[in-house]
């Protein structure tokens, strides 16, 4: 497609001369992006200049002749969306945001690149209002929060039509998010979903941080895109025509599309062009020097010429006129639209969501049954989707055992107004696209599968953790519980490790009207992702009061408290072994040793009560033993040196599911006899 003209009708053109050919016009704009990128790692000390020397021409072309944008209003709804996937290339991202007129990233904010407290950090921070839509760093997370902002565009355009949601979503790749896993799985599904609002353009330079792609992959990178159903185009990523022609292309092609853009590394620096060293060698004066006669570039350092930095700035300001109209389509819409169409996108619960939950509470209080766990899960879901249009539901292959789809229609290439994706078995796409979902917001994005499958989402739930997403992960098949599928299935550590992680939300409940308690804590939460975790076998009804009072909301509470005098001995559990604790109370209250059973759903919301409300939960002075079918590490917390733990100390076994609660001792007796044996 080299050489290519592109199409002129109704395109914007920044040049003197109104004539001239595209790439005279957009070339000056692309050199701008070189050297504040060069001058920013400069001053830093550090940083990737391959990213920003390679694709500076496609970056220019995107932002200033296709790219719906205005960064006067940087969280416009229906803006595209951008996501630098090779994010160590950040000061691409950062150069294109100063030089479009974003306010957050100032020149001052390029400058102090790397510095502590700048909004230009080493790799892109999740900060929309600074026009960053995702976190990343990672390889292959970005593409994959791509597939899942393309996903959350299909599906709110289905649900409120062309005139309100009708944007794109771009992502700069590089080969290392093609080569990890999650690169797979995202081509795959993405193709097989047909989202034609995705593109990707690969920055196909040959080089890795090793050196040479050859030494560690020998096949056709963009035939994986052709057999998966992708348009793919191959393209001079440095030839401004070639790609504002390819651009066309793929804004005109159904099927998502990647744009293979062959380029040179470090382009403009002799010493690094096209070497290893390009990735992220240091870079000297006289580097930027050599680039700046080659390319006859006499601007100072973080110096724009005037007539370039004009330019650049009336590409930001095309935006504006179209979201205009955009507001304009919106207030013709009726109240009713708007105010639906704002509740969606501001993430605002719909009013009944929480009678909701209330309901089946009472209901559940009536009949006092015992459930599967994962079932009542899913029976709260099922509830809540009536009320909530924009909980979309993502699951890896366990739609029956997870129970979580119920009256919803999938989201498919034929039907964008589904709310229940199948991911087929790909947890690692599914848990970073349900990132890219709520990034992109107007959706409540559930993932759901098995516990030690969590395992497979680590980099998407840590990254959920960091950017603060309010992503709902559902896990099932908790413990030992799950009996005979054995131990590769039984997540005994799993837990405490989830725990550990800064700002997740661990929920654990013990029965029906647990779990209908932490879904409602799940959804107040909005500053961080939330672990819901339920357990495959059938859980007895514990709590008999379906009130609105959340008892769960503040971490930890005495479920039963002692009796027959003063407290001594505190039993502390979570989930499916808090019956466990149960029985052993009755044990110690039957030999005349007045006993307390504490359900701790959430370590995290416990620990930030005042000192007396715990102190009150936890007792003084008294025994405590705590009980959990996972590994110790993390109890000490709250049970202190002395305390009693009962539980696991490795890995589990194939056997069924009470069998195995004998054979490692997770019993009611040996509860009770922790607590004696420390009285």
């Amino acid at each position: 497609m080299t050489g290519q003209a592109p199409a002129t009708t109704g395109d914007i053109v920044i040049s003197a001369d109104p004539g001239a050919p595209l790439a005279e016009a957009l070339q000056p704009l692309a050199h701008a992006i070189r050297f504040l990128a060069v001058d920013a790692i400069l001053a830093a000390g550090e940083g990737h200049q391959g990213v920003p020397l390679g694709m500076a021409e496609i970056a220019t072309v995107l932002y200033s002749r296709h790219l719906k944008f205005d960064p006067a209003d940087p969280t416009w709804p229906d803006r595209d969306r951008v996501v630098l996937s090779n994010g160590h290339g950040s000061t691409l991202l950062y150069s294109l945001l100063h030089l479009t007129g974003y306010h957050h990233i100032s020149l001052d904010a390029v400058k102090s690149f790397r510095e502590l407290g700048s909004p230009c950090a080493g790799h892109p921070e999740y900060e929309p209002a600074a026009g960053i839509e995702t976190t990343t760093g990672p390889l292959g997370q970005g593409i994959a929060n791509a597939l899942g902002m393309a996903i959350a565009e299909a599906h709110l355009n289905a649900r409120f039509g062309d005139d309100l949601i009708d944007h794109r979503t771009w992502a700069f790749v590089g080969d290392g998010c093609l080569q990890e896993g999650v690169g797979q799985e995202v081509i795959q599904l993405a193709g097989h979903l047909k989202l034609g609002k995705l593109t990707f353009f690969w920055d196909d330079n040959a080089i890795t941080d090793d050196g040479s792609t050859e030494l560690s992959i020998s096949e056709n990178v963009a035939e994986r895109f052709r057999v998966a159903g992708w348009h793919v185009v191959e393209i001079d990523g440095h030839d401004i025509e070639a790609v504002d022609a390819a651009i066309r292309a793929a804004k005109a092609d159904p099927r998502p599309s990647m744009i293979a853009c062959k380029t040179t590394i470090a382009r403009g620096i002799p010493r690094l062009e096209g070497q290893r060293g390009g990735h992220s060698g240091k870079l000297f004066p006289e580097d930027r020097s050599q680039m700046a006669a080659r390319f006859g570039w006499s601007a100072g350092s973080f110096d724009i010429p005037a007539d370039i930095g004009a330019a650049w700035r009336a590409t930001g300001a095309m935006g504006a006129e179209t979201r205009a109209a955009w507001r304009k389509r919106l207030a013709a819409t009726g109240n009713a639209v708007q105010d639906e169409f704002h509740r969606t996108v501001s993430g605002t619960l719909a009013a009944g969501w929480r009678e909701t939950i209330h309901a089946y509470k009472a209901k559940m209080a009536a009949e006092e049954k015992a459930d599967f766990s994962i079932a009542t899960s899913g029976d709260i879901a099922a509830a809540l989707y009536e009320v909530l249009p924009e909980i979309m539901t993502a699951c890896a292959d366990l739609e029956a055992p997870t129970n979580h789809k119920r009256q919803l229609s999938a989201f498919t290439a034929k039907d964008r107004a589904g709310r229940y994706i199948h991911c087929g078995v790909r947890e690692h796409a599914m848990g970073s696209l349900a990132n890219g979902m709520a990034a992109h917001g107007g959706v409540i994005p559930l993932a759901v599968t098995y516990l030690p499958f969590s395992d497979y989402e680590r980099p998407a739930l840590r990254m959920a953790a960091l950017m603060g997403l309010p992503v709902k992960f559902v896990f099932s098949h908790d413990s030992i519980g799950i009996g005979k599928n054995g131990p590769t299935h039984q997540p005994v550590e799993i837990i405490a490790s989830l725990r550990a992680m800064p700002n997740m939300m661990v929920l654990r409940p013990c029965d029906a009207i647990e779990a209908a308690e932490a879904w409602e804590i799940a959804l107040e939460h909005r500053t961080g992702p939330v672990a819901m975790i339920f357990a495959r076998q059938s859980l007895p009804a514990l709590r008999r009061d379906g009130g609105a009072e959340n008892r769960s909301a503040r971490g930890a509470y005495v479920l039963q408290e002692a009796e027959g005098g003063a407290r001594r001995v505190t039993l502390i559990s979570t989930g499916s072994e808090v019956q466990i604790a149960v029985e052993a109370r009755a044990q110690l209250q039957a030999a005349g040793i007045p006993t307390a059973v504490v359900s701790m759903p959430c370590w995290s919301l416990f620990e930030v009560q005042d000192t007396a409300y715990r102190k009150a939960v936890l007792g003084t002075g008294t025994v405590r033993v705590a009980v959990e079918a996972a590994v110790k590490f993390g109890w000490e917390r709250w049970i202190g040196e002395d305390g009693g733990f009962v539980g696991m100390t490795g890995f589990g076994a194939s056997g069924p599911a009470d069998a195995l609660y004998r054979h490692f001792g997770i019993t009611a007796e040996a509860v009770a006899e922790a607590a004696r044996v420390r009285l």
